[in-house]
C-alpha cells in the first residue's frame, strides 16, 4: 500500500471572503490531482477518504474517473457540542453572529457557544454537504453501506476502514465491481433521492451531475429536480430538522434512510453495492425507520422533498431551494439587488433592509465570482437576525449545506452571462411559489426584453491566473 494527499480548501477558512471563489474549483482540482498520481505510478486499485464538502465529490470524481478497483470512505462528522444544556453546532455558532446583529445575544454568549460547539475533529454534524454527500457515496455504492454516519472520533471507523481494505483487494481480484459498475442511471437517481428525503445539501445538485460525468452520463438538473419531486422528506435532520448524524447512526446509518425509501417504491433495490450484492439484499440486515430521526414511508414529513427545484422568467434553467423546515413555501416582495456578495454583506450587518424585501445578489455565478461562492455568512446572519423567513433571498451563487430560510440559490443562467438577473433593478416584484416550483419577476417579456437590449456584460473579475 502507498498513501498519498490531495490539495483541499476548507470551506470553514474560506467562508466571506475572496477564498470562497476557489471553494467549488477545487473540487475538479482534487479529481485531476487523483488521477495524475494513480495514471503517473499505474496503481492497480484505490481507497479515498475526504473530509469535508468539495473533497468528498473531488475524491469520487477521481475513482469513477479511474475506473479501477476502488471504494470512498468519509471521514465522519464531529460530534455536537453542548452549550446552556442545549445541543449546538458550527450553525449555532454562525447565528448567534447574527443574533449579536440584532442586539439578540450578548457577544459573551456568542463567544461561549464558539467555545463549546467543536468538541471533536469532524465534518459539520448536520445534513449539511458533507454528511449529505456522505450518504450519497453509500448510495451509489461506492463506500459500504453504513460507513458514513459514523462519527469521526467513533473506533468503529478503525475496523471500517480495514473492511474496505479487504473488500477492494477482493474486487481487485475478481475485477469488479467497478466504479462505473455502481455508478448507473439507477445509482444516480437513487443518490438524488437520498438528497430529497433528508432535506439535504443543495450543493449535491451540483456534485451528483458532477459524479455522473465522470462516467460518462448525461444526468442534468432536470433529471435532479424529477426524482426530487417524487421522493417524500423522511429525515428528521438539520438545518430543516431536528437530528444530526450521530443520531442516524445510532438507529442504524444511512441505509435505514434507504430501506424506507424502497418501501416507498422510490429507491432502486437492483442496483449494485460495492460487495457485488444488489442494494435490496444488502438492506435486509438493516433496521426500518425509527419514527422519530427517519420517519416510515407512510408517514412522511412531507409527500415530496425536502430541496426542490424552480424555474420561471427568472431562471429558465433552474434555481434551487431548500424548502425543508419552511413554514410557509411561497413569497413575494420588491427585490433589493446587489451585484457582489461584499456590498449585501454591509447591508446586512447594518439591518439596513426591510422585512419583505427580496435581496437579490448576482454576478457571483460560476463565470461571474468567478468560481461560484457559498453564501453561509450571509445567510446565517439574516437568520441570527430573526429575518430568515421575512425575507427571501436570491442569487446565481451557491449556499451551505447548513443554510436555512427563504433562500433561492444556483440561479441559472448567470447574470454575468445576460441571464435575467442581470436585469433586475431595485423594487421589481419577484414572486416565488415552492408548491408551484415557480419563481418569477413581475414584468412583461417586452420589458425583459428591452432591458437585455440595453445590457452590457460586466468586466471580469479574474484574480489573476
Amino acid at each position: 500500500p502507498r498513501e498519498f494527499g490531495t490539495m483541499s480548501v476548507a470551506d470553514s477558512l474560506s467562508m466571506q471572503h475572496q477564498g470562497m471563489k476557489f471553494s467549488l474549483v477545487s473540487r475538479e482540482m482534487i479529481a485531476d490531482s487523483v488521477e495524475a498520481v494513480v495514471r503517473g505510478h499505474v496503481y492497480d486499485g484505490l481507497i479515498v477518504f475526504a473530509g469535508c464538502d468539495k473533497t468528498l465529490p473531488g475524491m469520487m470524481m477521481g475513482l469513477v474517473r479511474l475506473n479501477i478497483p476502488g471504494g470512498f470512505l468519509y471521514g465522519g462528522s464531529a460530534l455536537p457540542g453542548t452549550w446552556r444544556g442545549k445541543p449546538a453546532t458550527v450553525l449555532t455558532a454562525y447565528e448567534a453572529i447574527g443574533g449579536v446583529l440584532a442586539g439578540t445575544f450578548d457577544r459573551e454568549e456568542a463567544r461561549e457557544i464558539e467555545y463549546a460547539c467543536l468538541p471533536t475533529i469532524g465534518a459539520c454534524p448536520g445534513q449539511f454537504s458533507a454528511n449529505t454527500m456522505g450518504m450519497v457515496s453509500e448510495a451509489l455504492g461506492l463506500a459500504l453501506l453504513g460507513s458514513s454516519m459514523i462519527p469521526a472520533v467513533y473506533a468503529e471507523r478503525k475496523a471500517i476502514s480495514r473492511r474496505l481494505g479487504l473488500q477492494i483487494m477482493k474486487n481487485l481480484e475478481n475485477g469488479g465491481p467497478l466504479p462505473r459498475d455502481l455508478v448507473t442511471w439507477k445509482g444516480l437517481e437513487n443518490a438524488t433521492a437520498v438528497v430529497a428525503a433528508t432535506g439535504g445539501s443543495t450543493n449535491a445538485a451540483l456534485h451528483i451531475p458532477a459524479i455522473a460525468n465522470e462516467a460518462g452520463i448525461r444526468f442534468t438538473m432536470d433529471d435532479v429536480a424529477r426524482v426530487f419531486d417524487r421522493t417524500p422528506h423522511i429525515g428528521n435532520l438539520q438545518p430543516g430538522g431536528a437530528y444530526l448524524a450521530k443520531d442516524v447512526y445510532e438507529i442504524g446509518g444511512a441505509p435505514v434512510v434507504f430501506k424506507t425509501l424502497l418501501a416507498a417504491g422510490c429507491f432502486h433495490g437492483d442496483a449494485l453495492t460495492l460487495t457485488g450484492e444488489t442494494m435490496e439484499e444488502a438492506l435486509a440486515a438493516f433496521p426500518s425507520a425509527d419514527g422519530e430521526v427517519v420517519r416510515p414511508h407512510d408517514n412522511p414529513i412531507a409527500a415530496d422533498g425536502g430541496v426542490v427545484v424552480l424555474r420561471g422568467n427568472l431562471c429558465a434553467d433552474g434555481a434551487l431551494l431548500k424548502v425543508a423546515g419552511l413554514k410557509s413555501l411561497s413569497f413575494s416582495g420588491p427585490a433589493r439587488v446587489f451585484d457582489n456578495e461584499e456590498d449585501c454583506n454591509k447591508v446586512v450587518q447594518e439591518m439596513g433592509y426591510e422585512e419583505g424585501d427580496v435581496i437579490v445578489i448576482r454576478h457571483e455565478g460560476p463565470r461571474g465570482g468567478p468560481g461560484m461562492r457559498e453564501m453561509l455568512g450571509t445567510t446565517a446572519l439574516i437568520y441570527g437576525q430573526g429575518m430568515g423567513e421575512k425575507v427571501a433571498l436570491l442569487t446565481d451563487g451557491r449556499f451551505s449545506g447548513a443554510t436555512r430560510g427563504m433562500m433561492i440559490g444556483y440561479a441559472s443562467p448567470e447574470a454575468a452571462m445576460g441571464g435575467p438577473l442581470a436585469l433586475i433593478r431595485d423594487g421589481d416584484v419577484i414572486t416565488i411559489d415552492a408548491k408551484a416550483r415557480s419563481i418569477r419577476v413581475e414584468l412583461s417579456d417586452e420589458e425583459l426584453d428591452a432591458r437585455r437590449a440595453d445590457w452590457q456584460a460586466p468586466d471580469p473579475r479574474h484574480l489573476g491566473g
